[in-house]
């Protein structure tokens, strides 16, 4: 059974913590964050974050209702890390792609938190200030709500997928992420081009690229296509509130067989 989260005002401990410290909601996340950093998600628990707190583990449960509100707490701190003082400029495809990039680093920022949390879906306020955010400058750059909502599910949705699988690379052991870094070079630069011609031809390009995130590469084609799909709409709602053009105006010249008629 949940036990109950004490009211802010009455979480302050009367003394320190072993360490000198008293223990805030702040402090609980921070060095859970720290925790995830050094020991990966198998290495957070109720326990070992009071031991490293310097606090019974029960205590814990006095901020949060369990380590899955723990969890979310640490999801929702890494996205205010990446909204943390942005402001929008008015240049939304610019925006997006700050905002974007901001969100990608955060995560990367903290990758074995990344991976506990970037799938998850808080509802907290950092989480719905982006969302609010986001929302604002595709509906402010003059998308419809339809096409504004699927451009921020898209867009939130690729941005934290790369977070995951870019964080899931830096997650791993040293050696065995320069050994896989090391396979464009050693195995796919040499393979010949009698049997594998197109790799044979790209395979600089390869080496070059492929062990960097292409999340800046697919960020810009997903603006990119909004930013298409903006235009033939606004083109198109100019062309319905156009009215209907004179014989003799421009657009349509006098005397084409589409305006003359035949007597």
């Amino acid at each position: 059974m949940a036990k109950r989260v004490v009211p802010e005002t009455a979480r302050r401990r009367r003394r320190p913590t072993k360490q000198g410290q008293v223990l805030t909601h702040g402090l609980i996340v921070e060095t859970a964050l720290r925790m995830l950093h050094e020991h990966g998600a198998a290495g957070l628990s109720a326990r070992r974050l009071g031991l490293a707190l310097g606090a019974d583990a029960s205590t814990i449960y006095r901020y949060f209702r369990g380590m899955d509100d723990l969890v979310l707490a640490i999801a929702d701190e890494l996205f205010g890390h990446a909204v943390n003082r942005f402001e929008p400029t008015g240049d939304w495809r610019g925006d997006l792609r700050e905002l974007g990039l901001r969100i990608h680093h955060a995560y990367l920022a903290h990758p074995q938190a990344a991976l506990l949390t970037a799938s998850r879906v808080t509802g907290r306020p950092n989480e719905v200030a982006g969302d609010e955010m986001i929302l604002g400058i595709l509906r402010g750059a003059g998308f419809g709500d339809e096409d504004a909502v699927r451009i921020y599910h898209a867009f939130i949705d690729q941005s934290l997928a790369f977070s995951i699988l870019d964080a899931a690379t830096l997650a791993l052991p040293p050696a065995a992420r320069e050994a896989d870094e090391e396979v464009w070079r050693d195995t796919y630069a040499r393979l010949p081009a009698t049997t594998h011609p197109h790799i044979a031809a790209t395979a600089p390009l390869l080496v070059a690229r492929m062990n960097d995130s292409a999340y800046p590469t697919a960020l810009d084609m997903l603006l990119s296509s909004a930013e298409d799909q903006l235009t033939r709409s606004s083109g198109a709602v100019g062309q319905l509130a156009r009215p209907p053009a004179r014989r003799g105006e421009a657009g349509i010249r006098v005397g084409t067989p589409a305006c003359r008629k035949d007597i």
